[in-house]
Parts: structure tokens; C-alpha cells; sequence
């Protein structure tokens, strides 16, 4: 199968596309091209689950250097509902976001969150986590649901097994995983400027990856994901599916893995061929006094910053972590003012952005493996010395 077909040649946004720039061994430098606009890769994606970045408005997250952030199926299914989102203009208008989005299927939302679900041929029926309704979610329906949101990327339904799992039930949900790609490709409008993205399900077995990979691609997406991993398995066990499923995805297409990760996940992931990221942890962090610095982590919980007039990262672009004071910062969380989660939020994700545009200017540079070594010798030093 080839890619869906896209809308008129009237229609004036730029076709959906993937540039590849530069590479340095596996790590690759590229752009992907939107109706909404350009994303650099490797990327971060902030996660706007229900239509917000926590604790962000969207001028901050864009001023921080995201290109792209991701909204949830699920959630926005159940509120404030697709159908309404789509009268109200489109998630772009709604959330006064005119970059590009990416909006993943609802698949593990359902399988992590809602009551009472039933996986079956057809689709997965639920229960609402909020009020108890039920509901059906068909790969046919997660892409109507996206298209009404507008996406401009969209994601097949899958299903996701957590690890440790047996191998018949990673086998399982990885045939079925590509029975429902067929079926979500199919359903896709191939709208101008927008694409979807295969899910290569399996585990941790690599023999199950190197299947769902070679199945999706023989269907034709637009961009590969790696789905169902960082759900419980080891660092080591995650990059070694990475580093053996990465190649047999096609060089020309977007590869994007999943809910990943920690900082150190992801520049070993794109040094294994990863281009695109996305995850709550720096938004969730930052909202329970975590801090990502060029230093390490900093719990800024711990009664060591009441008296610190130091700031969180001297070396950050990010005015947040240079202009306040590490007490005065402690001082926020520990009264859970709304100011202390709105900062460190801000801080992390500056952290995540700026750690994206050091790998982009280090692959363009050929010095990838350099910049990853400096970065990792430089968190091993840890928290800034004491006074």
C-alpha cells in the first residue's frame, strides 16, 4: 500500500515530509514539514494533554523552543468531546496553537486508565475514567476523532502490553496492532500537510519488533513509532530494541519513540536513530519540585535550598533558572504556590529544549558522540558545589 492521497493541488499548505539534513553514525538530523509549520529533529514534544501544557501558556512553550507538542485522544474525546472541538475550529484555534500537533490514538490511555475495558477484534470498548460512560474506540474511530481535532500528525490504534509480559500476549497485541494499522491507514484522509504514524508493538522481543516493523512498513506510513516501551522495563533493555527495530524503519521517514523519556534516555535514543520524543515527566517534575539542570536533577523539596541564594543553573538560557534563587524557589514548593510549579515547569522544559538543540547542532557539527560523553560527565558531577 502507498501512502493516502493527498488533498487538491489548490490546497496552498506545504506537503507532509520528512528532510534528512545530516547524520553522525545512527544520530540524524532532520526537519519534518506541516500544514502548520516545520519541526526540527531530533524534537521534544511537550505534552498538552488536554489541550494545555500544564502550568504553560502557549507563547511560553513556543518562546522555549518547541516546534510541537502533543494532545490526547482519550482525554479529549471525553472532554470537552472531538465533535465539539472541530465545531470550535479545530485543537489549533481552540488552544491558540498554530504550530504543528501530534495526537496519539487513545490506545494506552485505555489500556492504563479506563475501567472495565474489553479488547476484541473490532476495537476496545470502556468505561469512562471520569463518570463511568462507556465507550467504543476502533482504529477507524480514533482516526475520525484525531482528524476532528485536526492533528497534524495522527497515530494508528494500538495496543500496548506492559513489560515484563509473556511472549504469546506480546505476540498477540503486536498481530493485532497490525491488523488495526491496516485498518487506522485506511480510515486516514490524507488531508495536505498532515500524516499518520505506524506503532512497531512487540516487547522486548526483538524477532516481534523486526515483524510489526517490516508489516507496517509494507503498509506505508507517513512516520514509524516505537511504541510500548519505557512501561517498566530496564534502560538497557529499552536501547537494545531501539538499536536492533531503528534500521529495518525506513531513512527517509520521521521515527518517533513513545512516552520517552529522561534526558538520558533520549540522547542514547537518538543516538540510535531516534528523531522524535515525547513525555510528562519535565511538566510532572516540575509541578512536584523537580528540576532538570546541566548538573543533574535537583530536588528542591529538600531543606538543604531554604538558605541557598544560588541559582538553580547559572548556564541556563532560561531566565527562570538564572534569575531566582534556589531558596526562594524552595520556598514555593514547600507552600505549593502556584508561581513555584509554573517556574520549575518553564525551567525543565527550556532544560529539554535546549538539551535538543545541543544534539541537533552536535550532529550537524559530526561530533554527536562528544556532545552526548560532555553532557553525561556533566550530570555525573552533579548538584552545583556547596557554598
Amino acid at each position: 500500500m502507498t501512502d493516502a492521497p493527498l488533498a487538491s493541488a489548490t490546497d496552498s499548505s506545504p506537503a507532509f515530509g520528512f528532510t534528512l539534513h545530516a547524520t553522525d553514525g545512527a544520530a540524524r538530523r532532520g526537519t519534518v514539514t506541516t500544514a502548520h509549520g516545520e519541526i526540527r529533529t531530533p524534537a521534544f514534544m511537550p505534552v498538552g494533554t488536554q489541550a494545555t501544557v500544564k502550568c504553560m501558556y502557549p507563547e511560553q512553550v513556543r518562546a522555549l523552543g518547541a516546534d510541537v507538542i502533543l494532545g490526547n485522544t482519550y482525554h479529549l474525546m471525553l472532554r470537552p468531546g472531538a465533535e465539539r472541538v472541530a465545531r470550535l475550529g479545530g485543537l489549533h484555534r481552540l488552544m491558540n496553537w498554530p504550530h504543528p500537533i501530534l495526537t496519539d490514538s487513545g490506545g494506552f490511555q485505555v489500556m492504563s486508565l479506563a475501567q472495565l475495558r474489553k479488547i476484541t477484534e473490532k476495537g476496545v470498548t470502556f468505561q469512562s475514567h471520569i463518570d463511568g460512560s462507556r465507550h467504543e474506540l476502533t482504529p477507524e474511530r480514533s482516526i475520525e476523532i484525531q482528524g476532528l481535532l485536526g492533528s497534524n500528525i495522527q497515530m494508528q490504534l494500538d495496543e500496548c502490553v506492559a513489560l515484563p509480559a509473556t511472549r504469546a500476549d506480546m505476540e498477540r497485541a503486536m498481530e493485532l496492532s497490525l491488523r488495526w494499522a491496516a485498518r487506522s491507514k485506511a480510515a486516514f484522509f490524507g488531508k495536505r500537510g498532515h500524516g499518520i504514524f505506524g506503532i512497531v508493538q512487540g516487547g522486548d522481543d526483538e524477532e516481534l519488533r523486526a515483524r510489526s516493523a517490516r508489516g507496517l512498513v509494507e503498509i506505508g506510513f507517513h512516520g514509524y513509532a516505537l511504541g510500548g516501551l519505557a512501561v517498566g522495563e530496564p534502560q538497557e533493555v529499552m536501547l537494545r530494541v531501539i538499536e536492533a527495530t531503528a534500521p529495518l524503519l525506513p531513512a527517509d521517514k520521521p521515527r518517533y519513540l513513545m512516552g520517552v523519556g529522561t534526558p538520558h534516555d533520549m540522547i542514547e535514543a537518538v543516538a540510535r536513530g531516534i528523531d522524535m520524543f515525547d513525555c510528562v515527566m519535565p511538566t510532572r517534575a516540575g509541578r512536584h519540585g523537580q528540576v532538570f539542570t546541566a548538573r543533574g536533577r535537583v530536588n528542591l523539596k529538600n531543606a538543604r535550598h531554604a538558605d541557598d541564594p544560588r541559582p538553580i543553573d547559572e548556564t541556563s538560557p532560561e531566565p527562570a533558572a538564572r534569575e531566582w534563587s534556589r531558596a526562594y524557589l524552595h520556598h514555593l514548593v514547600r507552600t505549593g504556590e502556584a508561581l513555584g510549579a509554573m517556574l520549575l515547569t518553564r525551567i525543565n522544559l527550556a532544560y529539554y529544549q535546549t538539551l535538543m538543540g545541543g544534539a541537533r547542532e552536535a550532529i550537524e557539527a559530526g561530533r554527536y558522540a562528544d556532545w552526548k560523553a560532555e553532557t553525561i560527565a556533566g550530570w555525573a558531577e552533579g548538584d552545583i558545589a556547596p557554598l
